[in-house]
């Protein structure tokens, strides 16, 4: 079965044994761990995949708002090469949330039922 190049690797091909179990498993490895406790997560992958589209969007929102702010909120609590280094980190972790998201979205899509066909 095709998907797409940005399908995470730990996530069965839609249509395969135990897809979606492994579709749950890795999505609440992207949310908050206390998403855990609700069963309704498990039983309606669906549900959860919205809630992590939601969830990585305001983080990616979160982490570009961070970016903007940081160095006027601590260049009087930080060392100048501390403040770079915290922008550093938003450099590293702003694309690391971009392609999670992005994974999650065909994710999203495939438990949704939309299939993937490959593009010439």
């Amino acid at each position: 079965m095709y998907v797409p190049p940005d399908w995470p690797e730990e996530v069965r091909p839609p249509g395969s044994p135990d897809w979606e179990t492994s579709a749950v498993a890795w999505l609440l490895d992207a949310v908050p761990p206390d998403y855990r406790s609700y069963g309704v997560l498990r039983r309606h992958p669906v549900a959860l995949s919205r809630m992590a589209v939601h969830h990585v969007g305001a983080a990616i929102e979160a982490a570009r708002a961070g970016y903007r702010n940081a160095a006027v909120e601590l260049k009087d609590h930080l060392p100048p090469h501390a403040v770079e280094a915290v922008l550093e980190t938003y450099r590293q972790e702003g694309p690391r949330l971009v392609r999670l998201a992005a994974a999650i979205d065909l994710v999203d899509r495939a438990l949704r039922g939309e299939p993937f066909v490959p593009r010439l």
